[in-house]
């Protein structure tokens, strides 16, 4: 190949996973572009289904890396060091972009310069959607970078093993006056495979890892108070899937790994507004109440980003009535001082609007629409780039 012609690079790491990658591997073929202007790296994370073999055989013009011990979805980093391409691709060794999704990406970045990272829509086979909890924060299934920008902040953190990893790498890209942002018309499908997933470990990592990344990088003025939050969160979720053992060991490493690190980057506070939007929300809130005269309140969601919500509210001095979350909801909980209950309880509620507390599009999009069928109220999403009063309930309207 000449390196010159190599557009993109696809970076894909793999664990015992042989068919589910082969599959991949020949959905890339599909991508759109010439063979010789991409290149593909796999990282074998010490496979025993001779995943290496089966690609050398099907695929000899694939780089495969094969590695004596799994180092997680991280082993990425090794790939990105070899890669020629102009713009490198994640993916799950599950994951592929849908054609032209490629060409689109490649757009993107040509037509702004500070555009380090582009978040790709992902599907799962049963047409559902996942993202990031944060707008401005990748997702490793399916995400195209600037390779100039990963040159200039590094790659993956090589101590996360997996969970968070996408935090880390967004929060160092923001920092560096990247942008990272997720676009409507770049399409990625997720198959999800189950086979080598382990929930117990991933409640764990997802603990330990967020409280390493808040500690890493989280500004002094805020970093107990998300690691408040985002604990709590965690531990309402783990109890739900009977994982507290795996939280309790996530909170015990976290904590050890947070003393111990020697890595802290602090973001400046202008950057830390960007990722988590603490003013802009009270920004749009503000403009929301004074619109429709709001006094008392109901928050959707019991989202990642519900610090922002909350202290939005207090500052605009509206009253909380509930956290309504589907999931996490139950009699008898709390956030903070507010109740956290189940959905039908809090349609019984009296409150002036609905709030959509979830930065994540997919599911903030999800709890809208869903309240929106169920009350002739107010439903409003801060961030979903509608005017406020077309987010009206059309039955209220009409009445």
């Amino acid at each position: 190949m000449i390196s010159s012609k190599i557009l993109v690079s696809f970076v894909i790491s793999t664990h015992n996973r042989r068919d589910v990658l082969l599959n991949t591997l020949q959905q890339l073929n599909r991508c759109g572009l010439a063979a010789d202007s991409f290149e593909t790296f796999v990282v074998d994370n010490a496979s025993h289904d001779s995943t290496a073999e089966a690609v050398g055989r099907w695929f000899p013009n694939i780089r495969v890396f094969v590695q004596q011990e799994n180092l997680g979805p991280v082993a990425k980093n090794i790939g990105i060091d070899h890669a020629l391409g102009r713009y490198v691709v994640f993916l799950d060794d599950d994951s592929f972009p849908q054609p032209g999704s490629i060409r689109r990406m490649i757009q993107h970045f040509e037509s702004d310069a500070r555009l380090g990272a582009a978040v790709f829509n992902i599907t799962l086979p049963d047409g559902s959607q996942e993202c990031s909890a944060y707008p401005n924060v990748f997702i490793g299934c399916g995400t195209g970078f600037r390779r100039r920008a990963l040159q200039q902040v590094g790659g993956l953190p090589t101590d996360f093993f997996m969970a968070a990893e996408e935090y880390d790498l967004s929060l160092r890209l923001l920092a560096a006056g990247w942008e990272v942002r997720r676009f409507e018309d770049l399409y990625v499908t997720h198959l999800k495979t189950s086979g080598t997933r382990f929930p117990e470990r991933i409640t764990e990592l997802d603990v330990r890892n967020n409280l390493l990344l808040i500690a890493r990088h989280f500004p002094r003025p805020w970093a107990l108070s998300y690691a408040a939050d985002w604990s709590y969160r965690y531990y309402l979720i783990a109890a739900s899937k009977g994982h507290l053992l795996p939280w309790l060991r996530g909170m015990s490493g976290g904590a050890w790994a947070a003393m111990r690190t020697k890595a802290r980057r602090p973001l400046d506070l202008r950057t830390f507004e960007k990722f988590s939007k603490i003013q802009e929300t009270r920004r749009r809130l503000q403009e929301v109440q004074q619109r429709f005269g709001l006094n008392r309140i109901l928050l959707l969601d019991f989202g990642k980003n519900m610090l922002a919500y909350y202290l939005a509210a207090k500052t605009c001095g509206l009253e909380i009535v509930a956290v309504a979350d589907a999931k996490l909801g139950s009699p008898g909980r709390r956030y903070r001082d507010i109740p956290l209950i189940k959905d039908g309880a809090a349609s019984r509620m009296k409150w002036d609007a609905a709030i959509v507390s979830n930065l994540s599009p997919v599911h903030a999009a999800q709890r809208y629409s869903s309240w929106l069928a169920q009350t002739d109220r107010p439903v409003i999403d801060l961030f979903a780039g509608r005017d406020a009063s077309e987010q009206l309930n059309p039955r209220m309207l009409a009445a």
